[in-house]
């Protein structure tokens, strides 16, 4: 297999059938030793996490497919925590889709004097930041996107249309075991023209509550699948 990407929490290698290879690594995002999917820097190193990712990934990708949701997955392989996907070409040099049911994180850190942590927010917010670790992640606007030539409305509407129903998705699977999302942060790109969701739908991408308290990613992926 040839390597060909590296990335924050997995490495990525081109398969011999033309489908790509992802490789969950143990890292997440974070600061100071702390978990934080809103950062944009890996700021920890947790046990497990790559397959407790791929396990909570697969689990998704399994349930949007039975919505009829398309999606890049392909098959897993637990043990070794890959995850066999179809080819995609990402948006720009790579483009992050965040959806806020709550006020939180790097979204107080940048409005909170207009709004409070804590406060929910109807029907989601959508927002999309390019990946640039040296920026900062810096956000960027559908109009934005369009003038830059990396997408026109038409894709951005639809992949924002996915981000909510995805999300929707995810937050009411997480309610009937106790669990509230506050915010959750995707990846899509293009296959044949179309936009579908790729890389991963995992535990440390998600900001998840359970009675006021922030779950941490491995004990949500225990959550999620023991139930």
């Amino acid at each position: 297999m040839e390597k060909f990407y590296t990335g924050k929490t997995k490495d990525v290698y081109k398969l011999e059938n033309g489908n790509v290879m992802l490789k969950f690594k143990d890292d997440c995002t974070g600061k100071d030793g702390v978990f934080d999917p809103g950062e944009n820097t890996v700021g920890l190193t947790i046990d497990g996490i790559g397959k407790a990712n791929l396990e909570t990934s697969v689990y998704y990708f399994e349930m949007l497919k039975k919505a009829g949701i398309k999606t890049h997955y392909v098959s897993a392989d637990i043990d070794n925590a890959t995850m066999e996907v179809l080819p995609a070409t990402v948006f720009g040099h790579g483009l992050e889709v965040i959806c806020r049911l709550v006020a939180t994180g790097s979204f107080i850190r940048r409005y909170g004097e207009y709004i409070a942590d804590g406060t929910k927010i109807e029907n989601g917010y959508v927002e999309c930041t390019f990946k640039n670790d040296e920026k900062g992640d810096p956000l960027v606007t559908s109009e934005g996107l369009e003038v830059l030539g990396v997408m026109d409305q038409k894709m951005f509407e639809s992949m924002k249309e996915q981000t909510l129903k995805i999300t929707k998705i995810v937050a009411d699977d997480l309610k009937t075991i106790g669990l509230d999302l506050w915010d959750i942060k995707f990846e899509f790109g293009y296959n044949n023209g179309e936009v579908i969701l790729i890389d991963e739908i995992a535990s440390g991408n998600m900001r998840v509550y359970k009675d006021g308290k922030i779950v941490d990613p491995v004990e949500l992926t225990k959550l999620i699948l023991n139930r």
